[in-house]
């Protein structure tokens, strides 16, 4: 695996802490040179110094240029990886709509202006690798967590529609899938987190081996938690008893909450 990614200039966007820094230190250790991006300079920071790599806080979606010119000039590597959630409220409670459009450009909007910034150098040189961080929820869906579950499909789309459009021009492309996994993330989905995901949930060093796994065997869908093929191939067989199972789920949270 060392040759895949040894010297290659990498970015791993949401790299304070959780899944990012579990990528950033992976990378690092494979020989990358890693630019350690995060909302928080300091956490991004501690991360960079403990990788030897280059801190560049701020927003994701906007330090392609800043990353490229750390890295010497050059990204190989590109790690969609930060993402946004919220608690789940009260079941009925009325449209708020500033979790959907944070979601909406956290979890979609960012992958989508990287892929704009890097996409025209990739494709020139015929290789480059996209990296996104998508979920389960983007797979399945996620109860109490409306702008998760749908902003989440849309990173899969996306990922997808890079994958299908470029795959013969040099660009890989992997989308990863987890169910829970022990962040601070998961601990913000409150009482949905802690029926859904904790039972199962894994830590952020899992993610990153099932990664490097999926980059070995050339995949474009990384699964840390193999059980979820089965919860999709369950989905689209039969979508409306997989939807009254989701609904029981549904209403077992609702008389814990």
């Amino acid at each position: 695996m060392v040759g895949a990614v040894q010297d290659a200039g990498v970015v791993v966007t949401g790299a304070g802490g959780g899944i990012g820094a579990a990528l950033a230190r992976r990378f690092g250790a494979e020989g990358a040179r890693v630019v350690v991006n995060d909302l928080d300079a300091g956490r991004a920071k501690a991360v960079a110094e403990e990788i030897g790599g280059i801190a560049v806080p701020g927003d994701a979606s906007a330090i392609v240029a800043e990353a490229r010119e750390a890295l010497g000039g050059t990204v190989d590597v590109y790690c969609a990886n930060a993402g946004i959630a919220f608690e789940a409220g009260e079941p009925g409670t009325p449209l708020d709509e500033q979790p959907w459009a944070l979601s909406w450009e956290v979890n979609v909007m960012a992958h989508v202006r990287a892929a704009h910034e890097l996409l025209p150098e990739w494709l020139e040189r015929g290789t480059g690798r996209f990296v996104s961080t998508v979920s389960a929820a983007g797979l399945l869906t996620m109860i109490g967590a409306a702008p998760y579950a749908v902003t989440k499909h849309g990173a899969y789309a996306f990922a997808e529609w890079l994958s299908l459009t470029y795959r013969h021009r040099g660009l890989k492309v992997h989308a990863i899938c987890p169910q829970g996994v022990r962040t601070d993330m998961l601990a913000a989905t409150g009482s949905a987190g802690d029926l859904v995901l904790q039972p199962t949930a894994i830590e952020p060093d899992e993610v990153a081996d099932a990664l490097f796994k999926g980059i070995e065997e050339d995949r474009f869908l990384i699964l840390p938690h193999p059980e979820v093929a089965g919860y999709c191939q369950a989905r689209a067989a039969d979508p409306d008893r997989w939807l009254t199972n989701m609904n029981h789920l549904q209403q077992k949270w609702e008389t814990t909450r």
